[in-house]
């Protein structure tokens, strides 16, 4: 457990706390915001192609929706039968379902290492953390824009991790394909609608009470989840034109 807890402490809470450390102290203005803003971005950043891969694969299994469905109603009563024809589909149609969740795998420690920082805020005695090229500020000032403690809970910037978390189940479930007319919701769109709702719910609760620096991050990782699949979706369905347009 040690040898798990010193590369934890090695390769993620160290790097990621002088990375913040060094941003809010070289930013003009040392605005400790912006700094949590720079530093969910060079976070998403690195996790990029993860992302790419996850959207693709996400708006893969929106496409193959109708196949899946004739496949569950065709082997209802055979179960085996069943997964060896979802597994055939998703070998022919490239999609793997399991690179939808890789992203949030990664974050979940990120999140870890973001609420020790945050949950009492930066003190002088973690400054023996900081590596030797990143310089050891006296004070570091928890306001964002000037009026924004931080280090203390904020209901405003709550609601936005709420209402973007919406924003971005909406724009996911807005490209899947519509049932027939009438028909009757499967379960996993009936779970799709509540998590679009409930979800939000939960994010505005649990970001209500941490400190306001854990809820401005959620706020820029979902704007940047947001633009990436809007980026990802546009560049395809554009090469997909490009490609019908040349053959």
């Amino acid at each position: 457990m040690d040898f798990f807890i010193t590369l934890y402490h090695a390769f993620l809470y160290q790097p990621i706390f002088n990375l913040l450390v060094f941003l809010s102290q070289t930013i003009p203005g040392k605005d400790f915001g912006i700094a949590v803003i720079l530093l969910t971005l060079a976070v998403r950043g690195v996790s990029y192609p993860l992302g790419a891969q996850a959207v693709r694969a996400q708006r893969k299994m929106a496409a193959i929706q109708p196949k899946i469905k004739e496949i569950q109603e065709k082997y209802k009563e055979k179960r085996e039968e069943q997964t060896r024809a979802m597994l055939e589909l998703y070998r022919t149609a490239r999609v793997n379902p399991f690179a939808m969740f890789l992203p949030l795998l990664i974050q979940v420690p990120i999140f870890i290492v973001l609420y020790q920082i945050f949950s009492n805020g930066i003190q002088q005695d973690q400054f023996s953390l900081l590596y030797s090229f990143v310089s050891a500020p006296e004070k570091i000032d928890p306001r964002f824009l000037g009026f924004v403690n931080l280090n203390e809970r904020s209901f405003a910037l709550a609601l936005f991790a709420g209402i973007f978390q919406f924003a971005q189940f909406k724009q996911s479930s807005s490209s899947k394909p519509k049932g027939k007319k009438g028909g009757k919701p499967d379960i996993a769109s009936l779970m799709q609608a509540q998590m679009t709702y409930v979800f939000p719910v939960v994010i505005v609760w649990v970001a209500a009470s941490l400190p306001a620096a854990f809820a401005l991050y959620w706020v820029c990782t979902t704007a940047f989840s947001i633009w990436q699949y809007w980026f990802i979706k546009k560049r395809d369905e554009y090469a997909e034109q490009r490609a019908v347009a040349n053959s």
